[in-house]
């Protein structure tokens, strides 16, 4: 990392960078089931423990080469991690191949916080909608029915606790970390709630960057600093990846 000796304190980060893990287990299981209709996507253990896929792996790597070939100014200074597994191995995968290309471009650890963690569905987890529906039919009906942001399934959070505890994540690392680069290795529901909140979207905004397509497997989010503020500079980039990857 860095050496940040010098420079001036800020409340603001220099940048973050927020990436996606990699494609898991998971995310081909669901996309199949759903697909053919089928109740059960064939997983068994809970959330936090879905590996990555070989093409995920492919992509976590792809993504150490991206980092690895940052100019020095650029290269992250901190770097959190969700505590799941998938976004775990992401992060390792892709900083082991960032030194290989570059010695100086070294992460030398992540931070895992708990409140990088995905969306956490409670009951409904692992459950695809058509076991949902057969399960819990009252409450396959309440979610239908109640705006997703305010929805909490029982025994599990809304995107409104998700930007909750994303808040107090973003106030800490302020607080701690500002003027440095940041890198987070987490899930699409934590890209979407640090939109809302770095760039002040009403939920209505992020429905409409939602439709626009998923958050991409390691795909790159970035804000930089610009007269003292947080600014987009790219959402959901995989110019990173081989073509076929992260679409």
């Amino acid at each position: 990392m860095a050496d940040n000796r010098g420079r001036a304190d800020t409340s603001e980060l220099a940048e973050l960078v927020v990436v996606r893990h990699g494609q898991s287990a998971a995310n081909v299981a669901f996309a199949a089931a759903e697909a053919a209709g089928r109740s059960w996507a064939g997983l068994k253990g809970p959330d936090s423990e879905v590996p990555l896929t070989d093409l995920g792996r492919q992509q976590a790597i792809a993504l150490g080469h991206w980092l690895g070939a940052l100019p020095a100014d650029r290269f992250p200074e901190v770097a959190f991690c969700s505590p799941y597994l998938r976004a775990r191995h992401t992060f390792e995968l892709a900083a082991a191949a960032a030194e290989r290309d570059n010695p100086r471009a070294r992460v030398r650890r992540s931070l895992v916080d708990h409140r990088l963690r995905d969306r956490v569905m409670g009951e409904l987890q692992m459950l695809t909608s058509r076991q949902i529906a057969e399960r819990f039919p009252v409450e396959a009906e309440r979610r239908r029915t109640t705006d997703e942001y305010v929805y909490r399934p029982p025994g599990g959070e809304s995107f409104g606790d998700v930007a909750e505890r994303l808040a107090d994540w973003l106030a800490d690392t302020r607080r701690e970390h500002g003027g440095r680069r940041v890198l987070v290795v987490a899930h699409d529901a934590i890209v979407l709630m640090l939109r809302r909140l770095v760039e002040g979207l009403s939920w209505n905004d992020v429905r409409t960057v939602a439709t626009g397509g998923l958050v991409a497997n390691t795909s790159v989010t970035r804000w930089t600093t610009v007269d003292g503020v947080l600014t987009l500079a790219e959402y959901n980039a995989t110019g990173h990846l081989p073509s076929a990857e992260g679409r």
